[in-house]
């Protein structure tokens, strides 16, 4: 399985999803006038994706470089 070049711009694509979460869930909780349960969960679903896709990020770049060492 290879990523090729989309390894090259996940961080600049990771980076722009992850700031438009953390505004559009900052509106969330501090604008809108919805419950605070609902406040409680919008930030546990945000920090759970920008975690989630942390995660995946440092696994492509490990098996892009267990890939290059095998090659070696």
């Amino acid at each position: 399985m290879s990523f090729g070049n989309a390894l090259k711009n996940f961080g600049v694509i990771q980076e722009a999803l992850v700031l438009g979460l953390m505004v559009v869930s900052m509106f969330a909780i501090f604008y809108f006038d919805i419950d605070v349960g609902y406040k409680i969960g919008i930030a546990a679903i945000a920090f759970a994706v920008i975690i989630l896709t942390s995660i995946a990020s440092q696994l492509l770049n490990l098996q892009k470089e267990a890939a290059k060492q095998a090659q070696a």
